[in-house]
């Protein structure tokens, strides 16, 4: 209850020891009080409702205390006023100006009752049945995640014909199980510089935003037509930027409307374990638990993905040697973005 709420509690302490104690009339139900229970219909599915309910229960029970002490008070009946405020009292943590406001109208409505306890029962906020006891209305703590182990897997590509080893797209799915859903990338960004696509590859999580820049002093119109992430950004100046996300997983060949020797990669990935290959081929995937998994390794001048399956232990990975292939032939003619054989552009 806050400060402003408790409005000097010296002073409700002082108006009440004034009155005279003689029995008042009990309070009429015109008053429009609600009663000293209240159902609350709270819908408790996770442990978050749980806690939410538990601490609107908290606080209608110190409610019902306190006011239903004051009407015990107003009626003369300065035992049961005394028992309310007492109960209230043992309500731990209990804000210290309720505190400091309660406790002597407890004290003096006691010595009123003759120091003698009243019979009747502290008033609770909702049904025995349904309602927790005091001292467990503290809101439980939210629920701890299992801290589950993971390692990493490491080791170097080789292969890849005459582009070398560098740009392999190395990921692992669960063999015996579900792969969790990776969280999208952010801040992903292809320039388009000096009429070259960079990064050449650029491997993100489904779902990622990629962002393509035009920081070249002339135009540019990346496209892809590989389905089913086929996009076209347009043709845009220096400067501007066109953001595309990729919902499908696998190999996205970016190509530019107006410059044919212009083309890179995005490899989209549908699990949170992958890595790209440096130039040497060294690769290194981490945060993996330990598991039966497949792994697969893309290289574009491979004409199919390496596979291989791979048990990963507490200890991880380590030193894994994987090959891919060099064979994929080049393509008759690089097209444009209707799919047609492109006019050669003399100068581009």
């Amino acid at each position: 209850m806050r400060r402003a709420q408790i409005a000097g509690g010296t002073l409700l302490a002082a108006a009440l020891f004034a009155l005279p104690a003689v029995a008042a009339p009990p309070p009429s139900d015109t008053r429009g009080w609600l009663g000293e229970e209240l159902p609350l219909p709270l819908v408790v599915r996770t442990p978050q409702d749980l806690a939410v309910k538990s601490a609107a229960e908290k606080q209608y029970l110190i409610f019902n205390l306190l006011a239903g002490g004051k009407l015990a008070w107003d009626g003369g009946d300065f035992a049961s006023a005394a028992t309310k405020w007492e109960a209230l009292l043992k309500i731990h943590p209990l804000d210290p100006d309720l505190e400091k406001t309660v406790r002597p109208l407890a004290h003096e409505a006691r010595g009123r009752a003759g120091g003698q306890a009243a019979a009747e029962a502290p008033l609770t906020a909702m049904p025995p049945s349904s309602t927790p006891s005091p001292s467990t209305l503290a809101v439980p703590p939210p629920p701890v995640a299992p801290v589950i182990p993971t390692a990493s897997v490491s080791g170097t590509v080789s292969g890849g014909g005459p582009q070398g080893p560098g740009g392999a797209v190395i990921w692992l799915k669960r063999a015996n199980g579900e792969t969790p859903r990776p969280t999208p990338a952010h801040g992903k960004v292809i320039s388009q510089r000096g009429k070259m696509i960079v990064p050449h590859v650029l491997v993100v999580p489904v779902g990622s935003r990629v962002a393509f820049r035009n920081d070249d002093p002339i135009f540019h119109n990346i496209f892809s037509l590989s389905k089913p992430n086929e996009f076209d950004t347009g043709l845009y100046k220096q400067g501007a930027t066109y953001t595309e996300t990729f919902r499908h997983p696998g190999a996205v060949q970016l190509l530019c409307n107006i410059h044919a020797s212009m083309f890179g990669f995005v490899f989209v990935v549908d699990t949170p374990y992958y890595a790209e290959s440096e130039a040497s081929g060294a690769f290194n995937i981490k945060g993996v638990p330990p598991g039966e998994y497949e792994l697969q390794v893309w290289h574009e001048a491979a004409a199919k993905p390496t596979v291989e399956h791979l048990t990963v232990g507490a200890g991880g990975v380590h030193g894994l040697a994987l090959r891919v292939g060099g064979d994929k032939r080049a393509p008759q003619f690089l097209p444009d973005k209707s799919g047609k054989p492109r006019q050669s552009h003399l100068g581009y």
